[in-house]
């Protein structure tokens, strides 16, 4: 978190907190280039501690962007701040808090279009950290330490919660899914995992379970993403608002009520407080572990912040953990940063013994999980229509260190594997390039893009006959690679083939750059390609430069004319991955959502 020593009380220590949040919060400080006391020696000779002034008459103004969950505690934490005129170096901390979607601060943070109008942001998971990072291009965030927490669970209003054994019965999440979903009189809820934190978590803990459980646990995942689509709101604010008011007949029959909703324990504690005329809810918590929001601290652009701001910055952090808010955020219906459960938050909330509300917390999925998840998601509920045009060039016979084998045969074996991700009503279809492979075309079409489920000529699905093509690619001895040519003609026709309502991409895999001296130029490709895009007919390239020799700054170029991006992987078996964390990027930003 930056280059500045450590303010007034920053040293003030939380003694619940485990050992590796208290390493973090030394690492953070240590990475202050000023010393304590180099950065009071300054202060003082700039006039920083002027401890007889008012606070009217030296204050220090931070802004906040808070998850909107949390924002009213770190408002009521901030101004109490400013009542008992806490300081940072002699200056009175003022802090004001706005509330922000997570979702919407991490797409502005990753796009880096703007300057932030705020210096700290308190988002509800740290997987917006992870997300805010984009391709690394966009505006810097300083992770600091999480100052509270919620487990995700299931809230029930109370006639269906009986009709699953509630309290009682206890499931895994993969159990508690799929007996909701089998039910004839519970529906179940839950908001858009591709701006709630809440729905990603929950969405991915099923997908943990499952494995679990063994099986054919992709298929089950899908089912359950399919389910949440038809019921999904658009963020975690409009969850509460499907919930069956009463248990009466009229309710029970409404399509637009549901029985269960996927809910952060704090939601569920605000909304028992509140009701608002509804019924208080009942909460699951899976036996397997609940992921938990981690609300982390972090600093926003922080080499454009003064040693000022960014040691208050810091004052505020270790204010928020203090045991005083503590006591303001329990009241609020949050959890501890360590996750332990307060009896009177848990019940008010609606946990009741023998639900396992105080089992440890699930383990983080990692951000490569969280991708697939994401990749999975956007799939399932747009299902994606893709032609994927990969590089047959000589190059690509180039051996993978430490893997004894081709560039060509690991990008085979990763893009196998990434077709089990897709459904039968996906469309997937299949080009090679190098340089004249087809009389003078570099490009030759090797599999139609149809839907997976489709029969194929001689037998099988076409997602079997996909599978063998993908198996059959090989190098083309002292092929070149001819990327311009292809990459507009498949361009073209996946504009005249654009199928609405469904995710339309083109995948290109490229280890190398244009070597086609008689192809269309790179500034005349990118023209063309600008005369074509079309707003009503979105096709963003995914564009993937495999391996070292591979050009990402040409590749990202001639993408993102079409609302696509460039990715990088020195290792062919990371295509996998890639592909489904650009769907995931592209379906989030509206530029493949063909509505």
């Amino acid at each position: 978190m930056g280059r500045h020593s450590l303010p007034d009380a920053c040293t003030t220590e939380d003694p619940g907190d485990a050992p590796s949040r208290r390493r973090r919060t030394v690492a953070i400080a240590t990475m202050l280039v000023l010393t304590v006391a180099a950065g009071t020696a300054a202060a003082a000779q700039g006039g920083l501690l002027s401890f007889s002034e008012s606070c009217e008459d030296s204050e220090i103004r931070l802004t906040m962007a808070a998850s909107p969950d949390i924002a009213p505690a770190a408002r009521a934490v901030a101004d109490q701040a400013r009542e008992d005129e806490v300081k940072s170096d002699g200056h009175c901390l003022y802090v004001e808090v706005v509330a922000r979607d997570s979702y919407k601060v991490a797409g502005a943070l990753a796009g880096g279009d703007e300057t932030p109008d705020y210096e700290v942001w308190l988002p509800d998971s740290e997987l917006w950290l992870d997300r805010a990072k984009g391709n690394g291009d966009g505006v810097p965030v300083a992770p600091g330490d999480s100052v509270a927490s919620s487990p995700v669970a299931l809230a029930v209003v109370p006639s269906a919660s009986k009709a699953l054994g509630w309290p009682h019965k206890t499931y895994t999440w993969a159990e508690l899914v799929s007996t909701v979903m089998r039910s004839d009189t519970v529906r179940l809820g839950a908001a858009d995992p591709a701006r709630s934190a809440t729905g990603l978590l929950a969405l991915a803990s099923i997908g943990a379970s499952s494995d679990e459980q063994g099986g054919d646990s992709g298929t089950r995942v899908a089912e359950a993403a399919k389910v949440l689509a038809q019921r999904m709101t658009d963020g975690d604010s409009h969850v509460l608002e499907t919930l069956a008011l009463d248990g009466s007949g009229a309710e029970a029959g409404n399509p637009r009520r549901n029985q269960a909703v996927l809910l952060s324990e704090q939601a569920a504690f605000t909304h028992n407080a509140d009701r608002a005329g509804g019924e208080e809810v009942d909460l699951f918590y899976p036996k397997d572990g609940t992921p938990l929001l981690n609300y982390p601290y972090a600093l926003v652009n922080e080499p454009e912040l003064t040693t000022a701001e960014s040691r208050a910055a810091l004052r505020f952090m270790t204010l928020l953990r203090s045991e005083g808010s503590r006591r303001i955020l329990a009241q609020r219906g949050f959890r501890s940063a360590d996750g332990t459960a307060g009896t009177k938050v848990v019940a008010s909330a609606g946990g009741r013994k023998p639900q396992p509300y105080t089992t440890s917390a699930a383990a983080p999925p990692s951000a490569a999980a969280l991708q697939e998840t994401l990749g999975l998601w956007t799939i399932t509920v747009q299902s994606a229509r893709l032609t994927t045009v990969v590089d047959a060039s000589g190059s690509m016979a180039t051996a993978v260190p430490g893997r004894g084998q081709s560039r060509m045969d690991v990008t085979k074996a990763s893009l196998i594997q990434a077709l089990t991700q897709f459904t039968p009503n996906d469309e997937i279809g299949l080009w090679e390039f190098a340089t004249t492979l087809d009389g003078a075309k570099d490009y030759r079409k090797l599999m139609p893009t149809r839907r997976l489920g489709d029969p194929a000529k001689g037998g099988g699905t076409h997602r079997e006959a996909l599978s063998a093509a993908f198996a059959a690619l090989q190098p083309v001895p002292n092929g070149a690679t001819g990327l311009y040519d292809t990459t507009l003609a498949a361009y073209e026709e996946a504009l005249s083939t654009y199928v609405k309502g469904k995710f339309n991409a083109l995948v290109i895999l490229t280890d190398g750059s244009n070597q086609d001296l008689r192809s269309i130029s790179r500034s005349g490709l990118i023209s063309r390609l600008e005369e074509l895009v079309d707003p009503q007919r979105p096709v963003p390239i995914i564009a993937i430069a495999v391996g070292p020799d591979a050009d990402r700054q040409e590749v990202t170029e001639i993408a993102e004319v079409t609302g696509g991006g460039g990715y990088q992987v020195n290792d062919p078996a990371e295509i996998q991955a890639v592909i489904l964390q650009a769907i995931m990027t592209a379906g989030q930003s509206g530029q493949a959502a063909g509505e």
